[in-house]
């Protein structure tokens, strides 16, 4: 009966942690639900042992419910992909991700970070506003969408320093 009102009313805490190669297959599947092209399991693997790359996931009881991972070069990053499941969104849970990963790339040394995003995705410029990233350019025609139309990728700034 606790394990429905959770479930009902969103009872299991966000817990946001780094995360590892055993996390791999849980961040390839919730990329392939959010994204056109999804990430292999190997593919996530492979940015997951990279030094360069910095991940965190959240998890919702036992289940993976989200990520985001970003590559540094420098004093730079570039936020490579962040993602919720879909029956976790609208708790939060992706501003809580991006704010605790945007701390932990600014104790690493970045200063400033990059993403792109599809001029489309509502609630990811939203997300990414709400946060403190800027648009800083355009490219055109970047995302192909399903009815053969393009859309223009923002490409964002957020300083960290």
């Amino acid at each position: 009966m606790i394990g429905l009102f959770r479930h009902l009313f969103g009872g299991d805490r966000p817990d946001i942690s780094d995360a590892t190669v055993r996390d791999a297959t849980a961040i390839a599947a919730l990329h392939a639900a959010a994204f056109r092209r999804g990430w292999s399991d190997d593919e996530v693997e492979q940015m997951l042992t990279d030094r360069a790359v910095v991940a965190h996931r959240v998890r919702l009881g036992r289940t993976t419910a989200g990520f985001v991972m970003s590559r540094q070069a420098a004093d730079e990053a570039e936020i490579l992909s962040i993602a919720v499941a879909s029956r976790a969104r609208g708790r939060g849970i992706a501003g809580q991700l991006l704010n605790l990963h945007l701390r932990r790339l600014a104790g690493l040394g970045t200063r400033t970070v990059f993403l792109e995003v599809d001029e489309h995705n509502t609630p990811a410029i939203k997300l990414y506003d709400n946060a403190g990233f800027r648009e800083v350019a355009r490219r055109p025609n970047y995302y192909p969408h399903p009815d053969g139309k393009a859309a223009a990728a923002l490409v964002l700034r957020r300083d960290l320093t």
